[in-house]
């Protein structure tokens, strides 16, 4: 199904139901770089577990990015609130269909930023919060980024690919996986996942830097503690990531992570951390352990 958003973006969505009564309602963001598509494994077994499940593909992925343009590029003039805007669009229209459900939104790493930005400015809309392979905020690192970005799309354009970019906030992932074999280890320990990341077409591709100066924008708000206090107190809110996943910093940002929204009101927040696992704790050997897990959570939460 394709949704045309507020400034006429055309979106791809998907849409999944269970054959029996639904017992509840989940929408996935998925991450940087990868597409809805790749969620087929997770979204059938939430499925066949009663959900109805639904989703979009973010403007410059996969056939959202068809639909409209460039691959790796949010657009001109787009910052993060406007990427954050599409999933409330997309949501309302799907919630209008299925009001009577419960609601938890699930955001698997930029997706998740995309996610924490929604609970600060919607937050009361969801029942549930659930952020997969979450990170923290970079600090200075962030600053510097923006301040490349600024001046590179000022020299060039900011709709260009940004390869310099890339590798600064990338380049670093693969140093703590013992013996790599390709530049996406860091993703998971599951070898055919890599694999068929890599062949995707839809995957891995190098963004623009205007995407680049967007996503720290939205780094930036995330993490503020102004910004945080308006999540809704009594939000469930779980983080689930692999210890081992170099976009958290190997636990301790997802930690964090969960310390700030405490420090800041919060007061159901759960954190779940895979021994061993990396990025795509979704994709890995164990991931019926998480299915199984996050459904439990949203069960007696």
């Amino acid at each position: 199904m394709t949704i045309s958003t507020s400034d006429n973006v055309k979106l791809h969505t998907i849409e999944s139901r269970p054959n029996k009564t639904p017992i509840g309602h989940i929408h996935i963001l998925h991450g940087m770089a990868e597409h809805i598509g790749r969620y087929e494994g997770f979204i059938a077994d939430l499925v066949s577990s009663g959900y109805v499940v639904t989703g979009h593909d973010h403007r410059g992925h996969g056939k959202t990015a068809d639909l409209n343009g460039k691959l790796g590029h949010f657009g001109d003039q787009v910052d993060f609130d406007r990427i954050v805007k599409d999933a409330f669009e997309v949501i309302q229209l799907y919630r209008l269909k299925f009001s009577d459900l419960p609601f938890s939104l699930l955001g698997h790493s930029m997706g998740s930023f995309i996610a924490r930005r929604y609970a600060q400015l919607h937050g009361s809309h969801l029942d549930k919060l659930i952020c997969v392979g979450t990170a923290g905020d970079p600090g200075v690192s962030r600053i510097a980024g923006v301040a490349l970005a600024k001046m590179r799309g000022r020299l060039r354009s900011f709709a260009q690919t940004d390869y310099v970019i890339n590798r600064l906030v990338f380049g670093r992932y693969n140093q703590l996986i013992k013996n790599p074999k390709t530049s996406f280890d860091w993703l998971s320990a599951n070898e055919q996942n890599v694999e068929s990341y890599i062949n995707d077409p839809y995957c891995g591709f190098v963004p623009t830097t205007g995407f680049f100066n967007c996503l720290f924008d939205g780094l930036k708000k995330i993490h503020q503690p102004e910004f945080v206090k308006q999540v809704p107190s009594d939000l469930p809110i779980l983080l689930v990531s692999g210890s081992d996943d170099p976009v958290g910093s190997n636990s301790k940002a997802v930690l964090q992570v969960g310390q700030q929204f405490v420090q800041q009101g919060v007061t159901n927040v759960t954190v779940m951390l895979y021994e061993g696992k990396r990025h795509e704790i979704l994709q890995e050997d164990n991931r019926l352990d998480v299915f199984n897990f996050i459904k439990e959570w949203i069960t007696r939460t």
